[in-house]
């Protein structure tokens, strides 16, 4: 399925995608010293946070889709050098709002769930044309 949204996002630290269907995908990153929070390896859950924003994007798959609302759960701390994969599915639509359910784990063990509330405007929020779907670089 061809990527419709977020080409511009740092793979590095938003992730990499590694499966895209119809109301669902899968991004994986690598987590990095740029990642890390404290001498121990600890990562921001910040970047782990990205990389579910990511998913969920991809799961809507749409070129103005952005995020509304999150509740989020983080189950288990990820360090430097762990792989994290993310899983979004589209667990409702209603409209332009669309709910997302996120998942995150590091091999068995997940690290972070919850659900994203994301919205389809009919324009490119930045957009100062009313049929402009994305802004200029």
């Amino acid at each position: 399925m061809e990527i419709r949204t977020h080409h511009a996002l740092d793979r590095e630290l938003c992730g990499t995608p590694e499966a895209i269907a119809e109301g669902t995908a899968t991004v994986s990153m690598t987590a990095t010293a740029r990642m890390q929070a404290d001498a121990t390896g600890l990562v921001h859950g910040g970047f782990v946070f990205g990389l579910v924003d990511h998913a969920a994007m991809l799961a809507i798959n749409e070129p103005t889709v952005v995020l509304g609302a999150a509740e989020l759960r983080f189950r288990a701390p990820v360090a430097v050098g762990q792989r994290v994969i993310a899983e979004a599915t589209v667990a409702e639509r209603s409209g332009k709002k669309h709910r997302v359910d996120v998942e995150a784990r590091v091999g068995d063990t997940v690290v972070l769930t919850g659900h994203l509330t994301c919205f389809v405007p009919p324009t490119h929020v930045l957009a100062s044309e009313p049929n402009q779907e994305e802004p200029t670089p």
